[in-house]
């Protein structure tokens, strides 16, 4: 299976979508998309993760045996279940350091049968051992009456288990005897040797045998370290008997974490003992279980991965071992099924069987994506995915003061983060969690304190993520320091490495505190920061500023301070990521005091998220004494886009744009208005008579003008008329302004008064606007004072009068003609 897709890229952003997003760029202008440039950078400005971690820095590996029940009350559904169960745990388990042995049991009754049935002896669970583990588990399906009794024999199951967890793993070594034993027991009933002849000659006699032998079988289990977690399913369950192993075993725990220590559980059927039995194998290995989605193939099932997260499982149950599994991360990409990708390791197995894993080291924090397939004829039965995790944390740790005295009172602040240098800002991630410390050295015995993250002093802020406890260094102390911190959740265990100092011996000649301001800085920002020093010393003194874990850490190595190893910090931060410090030193005079200030700038490919990185301040003239530390507490978060960066610019711009064009539109809509010739009336008068009227309708005045001609036929008098595509015609247009322009057919264009005549050839032509006049000449209507035959009086001068005083008639021109266009 290829690891990547060729169009994504290393983030899994398809490259399709940046050359998209700069075609858009192009398309919008200066107010359009953010560029290519800004989103290549954004998509470029993700952490690049670390390597997956060595084996020894992987979680730590549990001996354990699956103990399944083969007797003649099971039927061949309930033996299939079992055995599916069975390979959850052998293929999901997640240290490849572990061991697990499978064995069925039934009774022996005659000759030639063994109550056990060892179907795979103990295998190292790393990939070949996994793939080993899934072939042989299938046995257990098959029940083998020949060589096994139809009884229940759990005294002689509880043994050869026992017998298997603690012999030498040959492998192993002298750290072989602190791996945790656990036993893991399937039944569907009750102790069964009625016709067991081992265990007396009749039933009754048989039954109170088989019941001492049990007692004596939980007694050596407990003796030899043996934890014994019994799941049982069905109406038949004796109850007080699984208590009974589960008490009778070692009654040790892998944490304090209510319930981590054995117990019993029972369920109504054997439909349900996959889930449980992987819930049970979670709760003894202080790991947690998420279970996710169930359909039938094809489909797409989900399943979250949570961010505190560091080694971990994802278990199919297939059933069939036709159905296809594959496995895309949170940001899409398919992952390979062997092998390393973006910081994370895989390794599949059970391909071939009824249930595959994939298991996954330093697995992107999410939800991730299970897509299963079938052929035809094999897509009856559900699929189920599930999440088996464990965070194995790192400490940071702060002494304040850095090198305390015997007999001081000395305050211990822990922050936790995981192998990828992640710090866990997020309190939820640690619900429940507890964070204890050690404090050793010669001198003293060993001091024990609590942590914690609730506000109260020394804890500076509840829920902070950050714990805080003291200590009194035991007046005693001599030389080293050695502080170990462990923390206990569900899911969570420590990587329990010490935090080395020294004692401080007499007066310190230098004292020196380091402050630092919590900020939110993108990679390449600054940091604040400032050293305060006193030098009581009558010579001067430099000072160091340094990263106190800017060398990578190795499994074995403890912090020791101004050196640059150990747990102290996120780990190996080198290269382009790398904090630079400046100034680097600083020299105090004798007898002064400085308040220095410095400057943190964080490298260019500083990882996003909370940085866990610490600061030491040691004087040079005195190696291997730590003077100060403080964490560089900032936040990273990326660099803002471009159009993160002037979206306001953008959008006010464009706000005012949209205004100015809102404002132009009221501008044109006004304009086009005050240009609108419509109801505009034009008079054609000659010698102070009206010959003929023209109203400017609706629509016949584009742009401010109308176009007009004046008609003169041979009888009756000139008329007005709409020019309808004429090129030799009179214009009347008027401006913005609302001034009147009259362009006659031949002429250079003159303004017009309303009202005002205007001489045009041989006539006149007079302009009344709407509200101008108070009657409107339609369509053939004779003016008023008209009369059929007689001319209109002059409406701009007084009648002529004769020598008597009675009006003098002139002569009357020819009425008009009706107007075509009315």
């Amino acid at each position: 299976m290829s690891s990547t897709d060729p169009t994504t890229t290393r983030r899994g952003r398809p490259r399709g979508f940046l050359l998209l997003a700069a075609a858009l760029l192009a398309l919008a202008g200066p107010f359009g998309a953010p560029s290519a440039t800004a989103v290549a950078g954004a998509a470029g400005a993700a952490p690049a993760r670390a390597a997956a971690a060595p084996a020894s820095e992987g979680p730590d590996p549990i001996d354990f045996a699956v103990v399944v029940d083969q007797s003649k009350s099971l039927s061949d559904r309930d033996l299939v279940r079992e055995t599916e169960a069975a390979a959850l745990l052998s293929q999901g388990e997640i240290s490849e350091r572990s061991r697990a042995t499978v064995i069925g049991f039934g009774s022996s009754e005659k000759s030639g049968q063994s109550p056990v049935r060892e179907v795979c002896p103990p295998t190292v669970v790393d990939g070949a051992g996994r793939q080993r583990l899934s072939d042989c588990v299938t046995r257990l399906a098959r029940r083998d009456s020949v060589r096994t009794g139809p009884g229940t024999d759990f005294p002689a199951a509880i043994r050869q288990a026992v017998a298997r967890l603690t012999e030498d793993p040959g492998t192993g070594g002298a750290g072989a005897a602190k791996t945790p034993r656990v036993l893991f027991l399937l039944t569907d009933g009750r102790l069964d040797v009625r016709d067991s002849p081992e265990y007396g000659a009749d039933p009754g006699s048989r039954q109170a045998n088989g019941a001492k032998r049990l007692a004596d079988e939980l007694a050596r289990a407990r003796a030899a370290g043996v934890q014994i977690w019994p799941l049982g399913f069905g109406g038949g369950i004796d109850r007080g008997a699984l208590t009974a192993m589960a008490e009778g075993g070692f009654r040790g725990a892998c944490s304090d974490v209510p319930g981590s220590a054995p117990r019993m559980r029972v369920v109504s059927g054997s439909a349900g003992i996959d889930r449980a039995l992987q819930e049970t194998f979670a709760a003894a290995r202080c790991a947690r279980i998420v279970t996710g989605d169930v359909a039938r193939p094809p489909a797409d099932l989900y399943v979250t991965i949570p961010p505190i997260a560091t080694d971990g499982s994802l278990t199919v149950g297939k059933h069939d071992p036709k159905v296809r599994v594959t496995y895309y991360d949170p940001e899409g990409r398919k992952v390979p099924l062997h092998g390393s990708f973006d910081g994370s390791s895989f390794e599949v197995s059970g391909e071939d069987g009824p249930v595959e894993a994939l298991r996954v080291t330093n697995p992107l924090p999410g939800r991730w994506r299970v897509r299963v397939e079938a052929p035809e004829g094999h897509r009856g039965q559900e699929v189920a995915v599930r999440a088996l995790w464990q965070g194995r944390l790192r400490s940071a740790v702060v002494l304040d003061p850095a090198s305390p005295r015997p007999g001081q009172r000395t305050v211990v602040e822990v922050r936790l983060q995981t192998r990828r240098g992640v710090v866990v800002a997020d309190p939820r991630q640690l619900e429940g969690v507890t964070v204890t410390a050690h404090l050793a050295g010669d001198g003293f015995a060993p001091v024990a304190f609590r942590l914690a993250d609730d506000g109260r002093a020394p804890d500076r802020t509840a829920g902070d993520v950050r714990f805080t406890g003291t200590v009194t260094v035991p007046a005693t102390a001599t030389g080293d320091l050695e502080l170990t911190t462990s923390m206990a959740a569900p899911g969570i265990t420590s990587d329990r490495r010490p935090f080395h100092t020294r004692i401080a011996e007499g007066t310190p000649p230098v004292v020196a505190q380091l402050s630092l301001e919590r900020v939110t800085a993108h990679p390449g920002g600054a940091v604040p920061g400032v050293l305060q020093v006193a030098n009581h010393d009558t010579v001067p003194h430099t000072l160091r500023i340094a990263l106190a874990d800017d060398a990578p850490d190795t499994p074995d190595t403890p912090d020791t301070p101004g050196t640059g190893t150990g747990t102290g910090g996120s780990g190996p931060i080198a290269g382009s990521a790398a904090p630079r410090i400046s100034p680097e030193t600083v020299v105090v005079p004798p007898g002064g005091s400085v308040d220095a200030r410095f400057t943190v700038t964080l490298g260019a490919d500083t990882p996003l998220g909370a940085l866990g990185s610490r600061l030491a301040v040691t004087d040079t003239g005195r190696p291997g004494e730590t003077l100060d530390s403080a964490f560089l507490d900032v936040r990273v978060e990326a660099p803002p886009t471009w159009w993160e960066r002037w979206w306001p610019y953008v959008t006010g711009g464009a706000a005012v744009l949209v205004l100015l064009a809102a404002l132009t539109a009221v501008q044109l809509v006004a304009r086009r208005r005050r240009q609108d010739l419509t109801g505009v009336r034009i008079e054609l008068r000659k010698e102070g008579w009206v010959l003929d009227t023209l109203e400017v309708r609706a629509g016949q005045s584009p742009g401010g003008e109308f176009r007009f001609t004046i008609e003169e036929p041979a009888g009756p008098a000139p008329t007005l008329h709409h020019a309808h595509g004429a090129r030799a015609a009179h214009r009347l247009r008027r401006t913005g302004s609302g001034a009147l322009l009259l362009r006659p057919e031949s002429g250079p264009e003159i303004p017009v008064h309303t009202a005002v005549p205007v001489e045009v050839a041989d006539a006149e032509l007079v302009i009344r606007t709407p509200g101008g006049f108070r009657t409107r000449t339609g369509p053939g209507r004779i003016p008023r004072g008209a009369r059929p035959g007689r001319p209109p009086r002059r409406p701009d001068s007084a009648s002529a009068q004769g020598a008597d005083g009675t009006a003098a008639a002139p002569s009357a021109p020819p009425a008009p003609a009706p107007h075509p266009d009315f």
